[in-house]
């Protein structure tokens, strides 16, 4: 077995976001996102079925909740609850930001 690096095969440009699956199964969906500059839409919110623990690996970000904001750096992460509406509200411009995201079940947590 040959094993894959997270960050292996970056995007030299990102004019859009690139989210690449790493993992699915029933319930489970594991994924690599690559930011640089990306944000939300205005007024758009992501209201998931699933929850999603997400990590920050490289780079820096800020999501907005209805009830505030957090910034996030290298090994920080976060839980969001299914439902809970946020939206990215900023990542790092001038280099890429590396997530490492789970989306799970909430019947299954």
């Amino acid at each position: 077995m040959i094993p894959d690096n997270i960050f292996a095969d970056l995007p030299a440009r990102l004019p859009d976001e690139v989210v690449s699956i790493l993992l699915q199964s029933s319930g489970l969906r594991i994924e690599r996102i690559v930011s640089q500059g990306q944000a939300s839409p205005d007024g758009f919110w992501y209201d998931q079925d699933q929850h999603e623990w997400v990590m920050i690996l490289k780079g820096a970000a800020r999501l907005r909740f209805e009830d505030g904001t957090v910034e996030m750096k290298p090994g920080d992460h976060l839980n969001i609850p299914a439902h809970k509406r946020h939206r990215v509200h900023w990542t790092t411009p001038d280099e890429p930001t590396i997530w490492l995201a789970v989306h799970y079940n909430p019947r299954q947590a």
